[in-house]
């Protein structure tokens, strides 16, 4: 990267790219530990809120993992586990807490959207008469459609880091976790979301041909055929494919973003003990 970790013994702030430049090289180079975990994680999915919780748990361990070889601290997958295994309805808290903030947001950003879309248009349809009725329901859809993403998006970078602090971090509970996250964002919301964009971006080839494309296929074909059958599986088997490779990445994509935050709002205090491997330097 073009920005060192490791300069004058301390973390350097980051921009946005070198954010996602981190995130991808410590995936490319971690590939085989980090797969592996994802698959394990996705596998525990199908069981029923002990299987999320060790999915919750697992993602956290990516990211503990992740972090260790930032700061140069690198620890063992067992000793890692060590750490977060304990914690593991944490982590399911953690998730719950912020699915369910997230929801109610939702909720709430569509209503007031709807409204405003509502104004909009009846202001629009006054003005333009009944030749713009199109006009107007077109605008209106686009305002709720923006009033909504964007409110999504501020709330979700407040909340992008909530499970880090609870891997990383000692006596810290779920909820001093999200906190955390809610703490060390607030300042950066703007280039959290640039972050977030630019690791969409990166992910969404991979995303669109595994998860998008059987999924469009399936709107065209019958319900209930045995072709129609045939594609959902494979839509099924693309979408856990896709998510065992993207997962790792969006950890580690968070755990630099932690550091990052925390290096900007503690004034670089994190000190490393080892020189940094030539991946990182």
């Amino acid at each position: 990267m073009s920005e060192n970790f490791g300069s004058s013994g301390q973390i350097q702030p980051l921009s946005i790219g070198n954010v996602v430049s981190a995130a991808v090289r410590l995936y490319r180079s971690h590939l085989k530990t980090y797969l592996k975990l994802a698959l394990i994680a996705h596998l525990w999915i199908i069981v029923p809120i002990y299987g999320w919780a060790k999915y919750a748990a697992i993602s956290g361990l990516i990211s503990r993992l992740a972090f260790g070889e930032l700061i140069y601290q690198p620890e063992s997958v067992q000793t890692a586990s060590s750490h977060v295994n304990p914690r593991l309805w944490s982590f399911l808290s953690v998730g719950f807490q912020v699915g369910i903030s997230m929801l109610l947001i939702y909720l709430g950003l569509a209503i007031v959207g709807g409204v405003v879309a509502s104004l909009l248009g009846l202001v629009l349809r006054g003005i333009l008469g009944t030749t713009g009725a199109i006009v107007a329901t077109t605008l209106a859809i686009i305002v709720t459609v923006v009033i909504v993403l964007l409110g999504l998006t501020w709330f979700y970078s407040r909340w992008v880091v909530a499970e880090v602090p609870l891997a990383v971090e000692e006596n810290i509970n779920s909820g001093e976790s999200v906190a955390r996250s809610w703490e060390l964002t607030k300042a950066s919301v703007f280039r959290i979301q640039g972050v977030v964009l630019v690791a969409f971006i990166v992910t969404l080839p991979l995303v669109f041909v595994l998860n998008y494309i059987p999924n469009l296929f399936l709107l065209k074909l019958e319900q209930g055929s045995t072709i129609y059958w045939i594609v959902y599986v494979i839509s099924l088997i693309g979408s856990l494919v896709g998510g065992i490779f993207v997962m790792p990445f969006w950890q580690a994509l968070k755990a630099v973003l932690y550091l990052d935050l925390r290096s900007r709002r503690e004034g670089l205090g994190l000190q490393l003990r080892e020189p940094p491997s030539p991946d990182f330097r």
